[in-house]
């Protein structure tokens, strides 16, 4: 009688960080039910196959295929290798610190690359327009503008490309190093 009581309290904590896991997926750009696989994943003792993900979950292989090459790209799961086991295996890559910097340079660096083109050949073509002495003074009052504004968000890319460096190098964690938590238990 107590052990199912442990087992049941271990699945109602299990399920409280599965919920709140799962609703902040969108973070990395997929869907709760990618986070909940992402949980059944980092819960489980040993890897799973597709099969057994897609059974637990309830989702079909389709679904349960897409779900697991999210998480591949995400660098959130890998594949598994065990003697005399043929199917692919998974397992959680355990390292949220670098799952974190992947995710971070991932989405920033062809951001960054598609605003900074865009915005520099808009200043050349501002630029072009103040070099034309038939420009009104109006259009080129703007332009001047426009330039200033765009270099300001030109300065916020190289600051951010520099972040993600920083990422890429490490050279973050020298400004804030990774500190384990204390087990007030022990």
């Amino acid at each position: 009688m107590r052990q199912l009581k442990d087992i049941d309290a271990l699945e109602q904590s299990r399920a409280r960080v599965i919920e709140a896991i799962s609703q902040n997926m969108t973070l990395y750009g997929v869907t709760p039910s990618i986070g909940r696989l992402y949980c059944l994943l980092f819960f489980s003792d040993r890897p799973l196959t597709l099969d057994e993900m897609k059974d637990e979950l309830g989702m079909s292989k389709a679904s349960m295929s897409l779900a697991v090459r999210n998480l591949l790209d995400l660098n959130m799961v890998e594949k598994a290798w065990v003697k005399g086991v043929r199917k692919d295996l998974y397992v959680v890559k355990d390292d949220p610190y670098q799952r974190f910097f992947d995710l971070f340079i991932t989405k920033w660096q062809p951001a960054i690359h598609t605003n900074t083109k865009a915005i520099e050949k808009t200043i050349n073509e501002l630029e072009e327009l103040l070099a034309d002495s038939d420009t009104s003074s109006e259009v080129r009052k703007n332009a001047q503008v426009d330039i200033k504004n765009l270099q300001n968000w030109l300065e916020y890319y190289d600051w951010l490309s520099r972040l993600i460096n920083s990422f890429q190098t490490k050279e973050i964690l020298q400004f804030f190093p990774i500190e384990k938590r204390m087990n007030t238990d022990e």
